[in-house]
Protein backbone atom coordinates (compact mmCIF):
# COMPACT_ATOMS: atom_id res chain seq x y z
CA UNK A 1 0.00 0.00 0.00
CA UNK A 2 1.05 3.59 -0.57
CA UNK A 3 2.04 5.59 2.49
CA UNK A 4 0.68 8.97 3.55
CA UNK A 5 1.90 10.83 6.63
CA UNK A 6 -0.10 13.06 8.98
CA UNK A 7 1.84 15.23 11.43
CA UNK A 8 -0.24 16.78 14.21
CA UNK A 9 1.14 20.21 15.04
CA UNK A 10 -1.79 22.36 16.15
CA UNK A 11 -1.20 22.45 19.91
CA UNK A 12 -0.70 25.71 21.76
CA UNK A 13 2.20 24.61 23.96
CA UNK A 14 1.40 26.92 26.87
CA UNK A 15 3.93 25.22 29.16
CA UNK A 16 6.77 26.45 26.95
CA UNK A 17 5.87 29.98 28.15
CA UNK A 18 7.02 31.43 24.84
CA UNK A 19 5.78 33.71 22.09
CA UNK A 20 7.26 31.20 19.67
CA UNK A 21 4.97 28.28 18.74
CA UNK A 22 6.16 25.13 20.50
CA UNK A 23 6.88 23.20 17.32
CA UNK A 24 9.26 25.95 16.13
CA UNK A 25 11.53 25.51 19.13
CA UNK A 26 14.74 23.85 18.03
CA UNK A 27 16.62 20.67 18.80
CA UNK A 28 20.22 20.76 17.55
CA UNK A 29 19.58 23.87 15.49
CA UNK A 30 16.48 22.64 13.63
CA UNK A 31 12.84 23.18 14.61
CA UNK A 32 11.04 20.16 16.03
CA UNK A 33 8.44 20.16 13.28
CA UNK A 34 11.04 20.33 10.51
CA UNK A 35 12.85 17.37 12.06
CA UNK A 36 9.66 15.29 11.92
CA UNK A 37 9.00 16.36 8.32
CA UNK A 38 12.57 15.46 7.31
CA UNK A 39 12.26 12.01 8.88
CA UNK A 40 8.88 11.53 7.22
CA UNK A 41 10.30 12.50 3.85
CA UNK A 42 12.95 9.76 4.18
CA UNK A 43 10.12 7.18 4.11
CA UNK A 44 9.18 8.29 0.56
CA UNK A 45 5.46 8.92 1.24
CA UNK A 46 3.01 10.04 -1.42
CA UNK A 47 2.11 13.05 0.74
CA UNK A 48 2.86 14.69 4.08
CA UNK A 49 -0.06 16.50 5.71
CA UNK A 50 0.71 18.92 8.57
CA UNK A 51 -2.25 19.82 10.77
CA UNK A 52 -1.56 23.26 12.18
CA UNK A 53 -3.53 25.64 14.38
CA UNK A 54 -2.05 27.87 17.09
CA UNK A 55 -0.10 30.80 15.57
CA UNK A 56 -0.52 29.02 12.27
CA UNK A 57 0.55 31.92 10.08
CA UNK A 58 3.88 32.17 11.90
CA UNK A 59 4.43 28.43 11.58
CA UNK A 60 3.71 28.43 7.85
CA UNK A 61 5.88 31.48 7.20
CA UNK A 62 8.80 30.05 9.15
CA UNK A 63 8.59 26.67 7.41
CA UNK A 64 7.34 27.76 3.99
CA UNK A 65 10.20 25.86 2.35
CA UNK A 66 8.78 22.50 3.43
CA UNK A 67 7.01 20.48 0.75
CA UNK A 68 3.91 19.57 2.74
CA UNK A 69 0.14 19.94 2.58
CA UNK A 70 -0.86 22.42 5.29
CA UNK A 71 -4.25 21.60 6.86
CA UNK A 72 -5.69 24.02 9.40
CA UNK A 73 -7.52 22.88 12.55
CA UNK A 74 -9.49 25.95 13.54
CA UNK A 75 -10.82 24.38 16.75
CA UNK A 76 -8.61 22.29 19.03
CA UNK A 77 -10.97 19.44 19.90
CA UNK A 78 -8.51 16.58 20.30
CA UNK A 79 -6.33 14.29 18.23
CA UNK A 80 -9.26 12.49 16.60
CA UNK A 81 -10.70 15.80 15.45
CA UNK A 82 -7.27 16.91 14.17
CA UNK A 83 -6.77 13.81 12.03
CA UNK A 84 -10.32 14.09 10.70
CA UNK A 85 -9.37 17.41 9.07
CA UNK A 86 -7.13 15.45 6.69
CA UNK A 87 -9.78 12.90 5.65
CA UNK A 88 -10.67 14.75 2.42
CA UNK A 89 -7.06 14.42 1.23
CA UNK A 90 -6.68 10.68 1.91
CA UNK A 91 -7.13 7.87 -0.59
CA UNK A 92 -8.64 4.53 0.36
CA UNK A 93 -5.63 2.59 -0.90
CA UNK A 94 -3.23 4.40 1.46
CA UNK A 95 -1.71 3.41 4.74
CA UNK A 96 -1.55 6.45 7.05
CA UNK A 97 1.32 7.06 9.47
CA UNK A 98 0.38 9.50 12.25
CA UNK A 99 3.19 11.47 13.90
CA UNK A 100 3.54 14.56 16.11
CA UNK A 101 5.35 17.84 15.59
CA UNK A 102 6.57 17.88 19.18
CA UNK A 103 8.05 14.35 19.09
CA UNK A 104 11.14 15.38 17.14
CA UNK A 105 13.54 12.45 17.40
CA UNK A 106 11.54 9.48 16.18
CA UNK A 107 13.98 7.64 13.92
CA UNK A 108 13.66 6.46 10.35
CA UNK A 109 14.77 2.98 11.44
CA UNK A 110 12.02 2.65 14.05
CA UNK A 111 9.37 3.88 11.62
CA UNK A 112 10.50 1.58 8.82
CA UNK A 113 10.30 -1.42 11.16
CA UNK A 114 6.92 -0.22 12.42
CA UNK A 115 5.41 0.17 8.94
CA UNK A 116 6.81 -3.18 7.81
CA UNK A 117 5.46 -4.95 10.91
CA UNK A 118 1.92 -3.62 10.57
CA UNK A 119 -0.33 -5.91 8.47
CA UNK A 120 -1.67 -4.35 5.29
CA UNK A 121 -5.23 -4.45 6.60
CA UNK A 122 -4.30 -4.01 10.25
CA UNK A 123 -3.57 -1.22 12.69
CA UNK A 124 -0.25 -0.53 14.41
CA UNK A 125 0.75 1.46 17.48
CA UNK A 126 4.20 2.17 18.90
CA UNK A 127 4.34 1.56 22.65
CA UNK A 128 7.10 1.92 25.23
CA UNK A 129 7.68 0.77 28.81
CA UNK A 130 8.78 3.36 31.37
CA UNK A 131 9.50 2.93 35.07
CA UNK A 132 7.80 6.27 35.68
CA UNK A 133 5.30 6.75 32.85
CA UNK A 134 3.75 9.92 34.27
CA UNK A 135 0.49 10.99 32.65
CA UNK A 136 0.87 9.15 29.36
CA UNK A 137 -1.98 6.96 28.12
CA UNK A 138 -1.79 3.34 29.28
CA UNK A 139 -1.90 0.23 27.06
CA UNK A 140 -4.58 -2.25 28.14
CA UNK A 141 -4.06 -5.95 27.36
CA UNK A 142 -6.07 -9.08 28.08
CA UNK A 143 -4.81 -12.11 30.03
CA UNK A 144 -3.20 -13.48 26.87
CA UNK A 145 -1.28 -10.26 26.28
CA UNK A 146 -3.37 -9.15 23.33
CA UNK A 147 -3.99 -5.46 22.78
CA UNK A 148 -7.38 -4.42 24.05
CA UNK A 149 -7.29 -0.63 24.09
CA UNK A 150 -5.76 2.59 25.36
CA UNK A 151 -6.92 4.57 28.36
CA UNK A 152 -5.90 8.19 28.84
CA UNK A 153 -4.38 8.96 32.24
CA UNK A 154 -7.16 11.33 33.26
CA UNK A 155 -9.73 8.65 32.50
CA UNK A 156 -7.76 5.77 34.07
CA UNK A 157 -8.53 4.15 37.43
CA UNK A 158 -5.86 3.47 40.05
CA UNK A 159 -5.14 -0.04 38.74
CA UNK A 160 -4.73 1.19 35.16
CA UNK A 161 -2.40 3.97 36.29
CA UNK A 162 0.00 1.32 37.61
CA UNK A 163 0.55 -0.01 34.08
CA UNK A 164 4.02 0.92 32.78
CA UNK A 165 3.41 0.27 29.08
CA UNK A 166 2.32 3.53 27.47
CA UNK A 167 0.97 4.81 24.20
CA UNK A 168 3.38 6.87 22.08
CA UNK A 169 0.50 8.22 19.98
CA UNK A 170 2.25 7.07 16.80
CA UNK A 171 -0.04 4.90 14.65
CA UNK A 172 -0.36 3.24 11.28
CA UNK A 173 -4.00 3.00 10.20
CA UNK A 174 -5.45 2.32 6.73
CA UNK A 175 -7.06 5.46 5.34
CA UNK A 176 -10.33 3.67 4.67
CA UNK A 177 -10.70 2.97 8.40
CA UNK A 178 -9.93 6.56 9.38
CA UNK A 179 -12.65 7.80 7.04
CA UNK A 180 -15.11 5.35 8.56
CA UNK A 181 -14.23 5.64 12.25
CA UNK A 182 -13.36 9.28 12.87
CA UNK A 183 -16.89 10.62 12.29
CA UNK A 184 -18.10 8.12 14.92
CA UNK A 185 -15.84 9.34 17.74
CA UNK A 186 -17.42 10.70 20.93
CA UNK A 187 -16.09 13.36 23.31
CA UNK A 188 -17.68 11.73 26.35
CA UNK A 189 -14.52 11.82 28.47
CA UNK A 190 -12.74 13.89 31.13
CA UNK A 191 -11.27 16.36 28.63
CA UNK A 192 -14.32 16.60 26.35
CA UNK A 193 -12.11 15.83 23.36
CA UNK A 194 -12.31 13.42 20.44
CA UNK A 195 -9.60 10.89 21.17
CA UNK A 196 -7.83 9.17 18.30
CA UNK A 197 -7.20 6.29 20.71
CA UNK A 198 -10.91 5.44 20.55
CA UNK A 199 -10.40 4.49 16.90
CA UNK A 200 -8.15 1.66 18.03
CA UNK A 201 -10.91 0.40 20.33
CA UNK A 202 -13.16 0.30 17.27
CA UNK A 203 -10.55 -1.82 15.49
CA UNK A 204 -10.48 -4.31 18.37
CA UNK A 205 -14.28 -4.44 18.50
CA UNK A 206 -14.45 -5.27 14.80
CA UNK A 207 -11.78 -7.98 15.04
CA UNK A 208 -9.16 -6.04 13.09
CA UNK A 209 -5.57 -6.92 13.99
CA UNK A 210 -3.84 -4.35 16.22
CA UNK A 211 -0.10 -4.91 16.60
CA UNK A 212 2.33 -3.05 18.86
CA UNK A 213 5.98 -2.24 18.16
CA UNK A 214 8.58 -0.82 20.53
CA UNK A 215 11.08 1.82 19.36
CA UNK A 216 14.84 1.29 19.16
CA UNK A 217 15.15 3.71 22.07
CA UNK A 218 12.41 4.98 24.38
CA UNK A 219 13.62 8.58 24.05
CA UNK A 220 12.54 8.54 20.42
CA UNK A 221 8.86 8.68 21.37
CA UNK A 222 9.10 11.34 24.06
CA UNK A 223 7.29 14.59 23.41
CA UNK A 224 8.35 18.10 24.39
CA UNK A 225 5.95 20.14 26.52
CA UNK A 226 8.27 22.55 28.35
CA UNK A 227 11.82 23.85 28.23
CA UNK A 228 13.09 21.24 30.68
CA UNK A 229 11.96 18.48 28.33
CA UNK A 230 13.41 20.43 25.40
CA UNK A 231 16.83 20.49 27.07
CA UNK A 232 16.57 16.77 27.86
CA UNK A 233 15.80 16.06 24.20
CA UNK A 234 18.78 18.19 23.16
CA UNK A 235 21.08 16.29 25.50
CA UNK A 236 19.83 12.92 24.26
CA UNK A 237 20.40 13.97 20.65
CA UNK A 238 23.89 15.28 21.37
CA UNK A 239 24.89 12.14 23.26
CA UNK A 240 23.67 10.01 20.38
CA UNK A 241 25.51 12.03 17.71
CA UNK A 242 28.76 12.24 19.66
CA UNK A 243 28.70 8.48 20.17
CA UNK A 244 28.30 8.04 16.41
CA UNK A 245 31.36 10.23 15.83
CA UNK A 246 33.48 8.36 18.35
CA UNK A 247 32.50 5.01 16.85
CA UNK A 248 33.54 6.41 13.46
CA UNK A 249 37.06 7.09 14.72
CA UNK A 250 36.82 10.59 16.21
CA UNK A 251 38.44 11.45 19.53
CA UNK A 252 36.12 13.70 21.52
CA UNK A 253 37.94 15.00 24.57
CA UNK A 254 34.74 15.70 26.51
CA UNK A 255 31.58 14.22 24.93
CA UNK A 256 29.36 16.43 27.09
CA UNK A 257 30.89 19.60 25.63
CA UNK A 258 30.55 19.15 21.88
CA UNK A 259 27.44 20.18 19.93
CA UNK A 260 26.40 18.62 16.63
CA UNK A 261 23.83 20.68 14.76
CA UNK A 262 23.82 19.22 11.28
CA UNK A 263 25.13 16.47 9.03
CA UNK A 264 28.75 15.69 9.87
CA UNK A 265 31.13 13.48 7.88
CA UNK A 266 34.56 12.70 9.35
CA UNK A 267 37.66 10.70 8.53
CA UNK A 268 39.65 8.68 11.03
CA UNK A 269 41.73 10.14 13.85
CA UNK A 270 39.95 13.49 14.01
CA UNK A 271 40.21 15.21 17.40
CA UNK A 272 37.58 17.57 18.80
CA UNK A 273 38.43 19.60 21.89
CA UNK A 274 35.85 21.04 24.28
CA UNK A 275 33.05 23.38 23.23
CA UNK A 276 33.36 22.66 19.52
CA UNK A 277 30.14 23.40 17.59
CA UNK A 278 29.57 21.79 14.17
CA UNK A 279 26.63 23.24 12.24
CA UNK A 280 25.02 22.51 8.90
CA UNK A 281 26.89 20.26 6.48
CA UNK A 282 30.47 19.76 7.63
CA UNK A 283 33.15 17.42 6.30
CA UNK A 284 36.37 16.88 8.26
CA UNK A 285 39.32 14.93 6.87
CA UNK A 286 41.57 12.41 8.58
CA UNK A 287 44.11 13.48 11.22
CA UNK A 288 42.57 16.91 11.64
CA UNK A 289 42.53 18.58 15.04
CA UNK A 290 39.95 21.18 16.07
CA UNK A 291 40.77 23.19 19.17
CA UNK A 292 38.57 24.40 22.00
CA UNK A 293 35.70 26.84 21.44
CA UNK A 294 35.67 26.58 17.64
CA UNK A 295 32.57 26.92 15.44
CA UNK A 296 32.53 25.28 12.01
CA UNK A 297 29.50 25.84 9.81
CA UNK A 298 28.78 24.44 6.32
CA UNK A 299 32.44 23.91 5.51
CA UNK A 300 34.88 21.33 4.16
CA UNK A 301 38.00 20.80 6.25
CA UNK A 302 40.68 18.66 4.62
CA UNK A 303 43.03 16.11 6.20
CA UNK A 304 45.99 17.00 8.44
CA UNK A 305 44.51 20.41 9.28
CA UNK A 306 44.98 22.19 12.60
CA UNK A 307 42.22 24.55 13.73
CA UNK A 308 43.53 26.40 16.76
CA UNK A 309 41.19 27.44 19.61
CA UNK A 310 38.52 30.13 19.34
CA UNK A 311 38.30 30.13 15.55
CA UNK A 312 35.17 30.43 13.39
CA UNK A 313 34.87 28.91 9.92
CA UNK A 314 31.69 29.31 7.87
CA UNK A 315 30.85 28.32 4.29
CA UNK A 316 34.54 27.84 3.50
CA UNK A 317 37.04 25.27 2.27
CA UNK A 318 40.29 24.43 4.04
CA UNK A 319 42.67 22.14 2.14
CA UNK A 320 45.13 19.55 3.41
CA UNK A 321 47.82 20.61 5.83
CA UNK A 322 46.48 24.08 6.59
CA UNK A 323 46.64 25.83 9.93
CA UNK A 324 43.98 28.27 11.13
CA UNK A 325 43.96 30.39 14.28
CA UNK A 326 43.86 30.88 17.16
CA UNK A 327 41.14 33.55 17.12
CA UNK A 328 40.82 33.45 13.32
CA UNK A 329 37.68 33.85 11.27
CA UNK A 330 36.99 32.49 7.80
CA UNK A 331 33.86 34.11 6.44
CA UNK A 332 31.80 32.69 3.55
CA UNK A 333 33.50 31.78 0.25
CA UNK A 334 36.98 31.60 1.69
CA UNK A 335 39.28 28.95 0.22
CA UNK A 336 42.63 27.94 1.65
CA UNK A 337 44.94 25.90 -0.60
CA UNK A 338 47.31 23.22 0.69
CA UNK A 339 49.61 24.07 3.59
CA UNK A 340 48.51 27.69 3.86
CA UNK A 341 48.37 29.39 7.24
CA UNK A 342 45.89 31.83 8.71
CA UNK A 343 47.18 33.09 12.05
CA UNK A 344 45.82 34.73 15.16
CA UNK A 345 43.23 37.50 14.84
CA UNK A 346 43.10 37.19 11.04
CA UNK A 347 39.84 37.54 9.12
CA UNK A 348 39.38 36.21 5.58
CA UNK A 349 36.27 36.88 3.50
CA UNK A 350 35.43 35.69 -0.03
CA UNK A 351 39.08 35.14 -0.85
CA UNK A 352 41.43 32.41 -2.04
CA UNK A 353 44.73 31.86 -0.28
CA UNK A 354 47.34 29.99 -2.35
CA UNK A 355 49.54 27.05 -1.44
CA UNK A 356 52.09 27.65 1.34
CA UNK A 357 50.93 31.24 1.77
CA UNK A 358 50.80 32.86 5.20
CA UNK A 359 48.63 35.54 6.71
CA UNK A 360 50.04 35.45 10.18
CA UNK A 361 48.76 38.19 12.46
CA UNK A 362 46.02 40.79 12.88
CA UNK A 363 45.17 41.11 9.19
CA UNK A 364 42.07 41.32 7.00
CA UNK A 365 41.90 39.72 3.55
CA UNK A 366 38.63 40.42 1.73
CA UNK A 367 37.62 39.90 -1.92
CA UNK A 368 41.17 38.89 -2.73
CA UNK A 369 43.07 36.36 -4.79
CA UNK A 370 46.32 35.52 -3.05
CA UNK A 371 48.80 33.38 -4.99
CA UNK A 372 51.12 30.64 -3.79
CA UNK A 373 54.04 31.29 -1.40
CA UNK A 374 52.84 34.75 -0.38
CA UNK A 375 53.64 36.27 3.02
CA UNK A 376 51.26 38.91 4.36
CA UNK A 377 52.77 40.81 7.26
CA UNK A 378 51.06 41.69 10.52
CA UNK A 379 48.34 44.32 10.46
CA UNK A 380 47.95 44.39 6.68
CA UNK A 381 44.55 44.76 5.07
CA UNK A 382 42.88 44.73 1.68
CA UNK A 383 40.67 47.82 1.44
CA UNK A 384 37.94 46.16 -0.60
CA UNK A 385 34.95 48.42 0.10
CA UNK A 386 34.62 52.00 -1.16
CA UNK A 387 31.41 52.62 0.76
CA UNK A 388 29.20 51.42 -2.09
CA UNK A 389 30.89 48.62 -4.03
CA UNK A 390 33.35 45.80 -3.33
CA UNK A 391 36.58 45.57 -5.33
CA UNK A 392 39.15 42.83 -5.86
CA UNK A 393 42.78 42.62 -4.81
CA UNK A 394 45.17 40.27 -6.64
CA UNK A 395 48.48 39.33 -5.04
CA UNK A 396 50.86 37.39 -7.27
CA UNK A 397 52.73 34.29 -6.17
CA UNK A 398 55.89 34.71 -4.16
CA UNK A 399 55.06 38.26 -3.07
CA UNK A 400 55.86 39.77 0.31
CA UNK A 401 53.47 42.28 1.88
CA UNK A 402 55.19 44.27 4.63
CA UNK A 403 53.51 44.77 7.99
CA UNK A 404 50.90 47.48 8.35
CA UNK A 405 50.24 47.78 4.62
CA UNK A 406 46.96 48.82 3.04
CA UNK A 407 46.14 47.52 -0.43
CA UNK A 408 43.39 49.77 -1.81
CA UNK A 409 41.31 47.76 -4.29
CA UNK A 410 41.01 47.38 -7.17
CA UNK A 411 44.73 46.73 -7.24
CA UNK A 412 47.20 44.05 -8.38
CA UNK A 413 50.49 43.19 -6.73
CA UNK A 414 52.75 41.39 -9.19
CA UNK A 415 54.60 38.13 -8.73
CA UNK A 416 57.57 38.19 -6.31
CA UNK A 417 56.81 41.83 -5.58
CA UNK A 418 57.80 43.42 -2.26
CA UNK A 419 55.58 45.95 -0.53
CA UNK A 420 57.38 48.01 2.07
CA UNK A 421 55.98 48.00 5.59
CA UNK A 422 53.48 50.74 6.36
CA UNK A 423 52.63 51.42 2.72
CA UNK A 424 49.30 52.46 1.26
CA UNK A 425 49.19 50.95 -2.23
CA UNK A 426 46.66 52.51 -4.61
CA UNK A 427 48.25 51.54 -7.94
CA UNK A 428 49.40 48.22 -9.34
CA UNK A 429 52.82 47.09 -8.08
CA UNK A 430 55.09 45.45 -10.67
CA UNK A 431 56.69 42.00 -10.51
CA UNK A 432 59.91 41.52 -8.56
CA UNK A 433 60.21 45.17 -7.47
CA UNK A 434 60.03 46.95 -4.13
CA UNK A 435 57.04 49.28 -3.95
CA UNK A 436 56.34 51.52 -0.99
CA UNK A 437 54.66 54.76 -0.06
CA UNK A 438 55.68 56.62 3.06
CA UNK A 439 55.67 60.19 4.28
CA UNK A 440 59.11 61.66 4.98
CA UNK A 441 60.25 60.95 8.53
CA UNK A 442 61.07 64.12 10.44
CA UNK A 443 62.70 64.74 13.81
CA UNK A 444 62.12 68.14 15.46
CA UNK A 445 65.26 69.16 17.31
CA UNK A 446 64.68 70.72 20.73
CA UNK A 447 61.11 69.52 21.02
CA UNK A 448 59.88 69.44 24.60
CA UNK A 449 57.26 67.18 26.07
CA UNK A 450 54.06 69.04 27.05
CA UNK A 451 53.59 69.72 30.77
CA UNK A 452 50.20 69.45 32.37
CA UNK A 453 49.00 72.83 33.62
CA UNK A 454 47.98 73.15 37.24
CA UNK A 455 44.36 74.20 37.74
CA UNK A 456 43.83 77.59 39.43
CA UNK A 457 42.59 77.27 42.97
CA UNK A 458 39.50 79.19 44.01
CA UNK A 459 39.49 80.63 47.54
CA UNK A 460 36.49 82.61 48.79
Amino acid sequence: MKLSVIILAAGQGTRMKSRLPKILHKVAGKSMLERVVTTSRSLDPTAIHVVYGHQGEQVRNELSHLDVNWVEQTERLGTGHAVRQVNPYLRDDEKVLILYGDVPLISKETLEDFIKSTPEDGVGVITAVFNHPGQLGRIIRDHSGNFVGIVEYKDANNYERQIREVNSGIYVIPAKYLKEWLPLLSNNNAQKEYYLTDALAMAVKRGISVITVIPLDNEEVLGVNDRVQLSEMERYYQDMKVQELMLAGVTVLDPARVDIRGDITTGHDVTLDVNVILEGTVTIGCNTSIGANCIIRNSVIGPDVTIEPNSIIEDSEVAQGCSVGPFARLRPQSKLAENSKIGNFVEVKKSTIGKNSKVGHLSYIGDAQVGDDVNVGAGSITCNYDGVNKHKTVIGKGSFIGSGSQLVAPVTVGEKAFIGAGSTITKDAPDSELTLSRAKQTTLQGWKRPIKKEEDSCVE
